[in-house]
């Protein structure tokens, strides 16, 4: 069994060591990425090494619409034996000891180091270049630790975890979007409804974009990284040019303006209206209705604003639309080849 994708990056392909136990629906693994024996990934499942190597020990499960991905040109991902992921989970840019159970909802993020023998629960966030001692259960966010824990029962939280994944919902066929030649949209991707995408956009692997009522209308060079989810049910979701949709961020009827960036894992509530030149950092929620104002770092649950956007941030935000660009031109190629 293989993934259900597999595309190279500048040549590479990914390296298995034996073939995976399991590989959902939609699943994929991308670039220069190792897994040893015994992976498990679900459906939706992403595991992506552009820029940096991603390297994935044995009897690794992923669960249903989890992402592992890196930090391109600065931060590798390296994942120790017998690690099981929940669903809708990141582990981006970090290091992962072996014997370690991170549970549905989490976000690992970048330089963060995780210890051997440790339970993350449920909807945590481990910040930027935390690290994660051995032998105890974290929640919360930032991610704390809550009580020491033992192998066993890490072990039965690991089986309780790959016991209760079940399946997700058979999904209806994508529509076929009219767009732009410039436009990439993934493979495992799926569209419904009245999507527009400007010139040079992007929606990565494993997205769903579902336009209920209201459209969902995706500015020019903006990205939608994998395993977003954009519902509309009222007066749909409009996002701005030059913006980036983080990986597992889910929008709700919404307005995001241009220039801004939603970090890994927020979500954004119906009703929310965010300025221009936002940054809402990951991990985020807002409240419905809710006014995120521009020019602004925005964090928490629910955000509140955490200062102004200095020359740096921009900058960074600047080099991600830039870089995804670029990545939507790759991965159009290496499509289009493999199809």
């Amino acid at each position: 069994m293989t993934p259900d994708l597999i595309l190279p990056h500048d040549g590479v392909l990914p390296v298995f060591s034996a073939r995976p136990v399991w590989c959902g629906r939609a699943s994929t693994v991308i670039g220069t990425a190792t897994l040893g024996a015994q992976a498990w990934l679900g459906d939706d499942s992403v595991i992506r090494a552009d820029g940096q190597i991603v390297t994935i020990g044995e009897r690794f499960w992923l669960g249903h619409r989890s992402t592992v991905h890196i930090a391109t040109d600065t931060h590798p991902t390296r994942v120790g034996d017998r690690v099981t992921v929940g669903r809708n989970a990141v582990v981006h840019a970090c290091t992962v000891g072996s014997d370690v159970v991170i549970e549905d909802d989490v976000v690992v993020l970048d330089g963060a180091i995780v210890d051997d023998g440790v339970l993350i629960e449920a909807g945590a966030t481990v910040f930027p270049r935390a690290h994660l001692a051995a032998g105890f259960a974290y929640a919360g966010s930032p991610a704390k630790p809550l009580r020491p824990i033992t192998g066993p029962e890490i072990a039965e939280r690991a089986e309780r975890l790959r016991e209760a994944s079940g399946d997700l919902p058979q999904p209806a066929a994508g529509d076929e979007p009219d767009v732009d030649d410039s436009v990439f949209v993934a493979r495992t991707a799926r569209l419904h409804g009245r999507i527009a995408l400007g010139a040079g956009s992007s929606v990565f692997f494993s997205c769903h974009l579902t336009a209920e009522v209201g459209p969902i209308v995706v500015g020019a060079d903006t990205n939608i990284q994998d395993n977003t989810v954009i519902r509309s049910r009222a007066e749909g979701v409009v996002i701005g040019r030059d913006t980036t949709i983080g990986h597992n961020v889910r929008l709700a009827d919404c307005r995001i303006g241009a220039r801004s960036l939603i970090g890994i894992g927020c979500v954004v509530a119906p009703g929310t209206v965010i300025a221009d030149d936002v940054l809402l950092a990951a991990g985020a929620t807002t409240d419905p209705g809710q006014l995120l104002e521009g020019g602004t770092l925005w964090g928490g649950r629910p955000a509140r604003a955490l200062g102004p956007l200095d020359a740096d941030k921009r900058a960074m935000m600047t080099r991600i639309v830039e870089g995804y660009c670029e990545h939507g031109r790759a991965y159009k190629q290496a499509q289009e080849a493999v199809l």
